[in-house]
């Protein structure tokens, strides 16, 4: 339903990999591995829909969803 793009890369500065969802403000997450960034981020998405909705905002839609003619 909410799959979203993901930018996985290491960060020299924080020595840590960083995994950041550009289309929900903010959605950021890190790891000391590819694989906990991951599930971090994922952990990050959910809340973040999740305090959206509590708030009433929008949600945006994935681009992948959108569909053109």
């Amino acid at each position: 339903m909410y799959n979203f793009k993901i930018l996985l890369y290491w960060s020299k500065e924080d020595e840590c990999y960083i995994a950041e969802i550009p289309e929900l403000s903010g959605c950021i997450a890190h790891g000391k591995d590819e694989f906990e960034a991951l599930k971090n981020i994922k952990i990050a998405k959910e809340l973040w829909i999740a305090t959206a909705k509590e708030f009433g905002d929008e949600v945006p839609i994935a681009k992948e969803e959108l569909i053109t003619v």
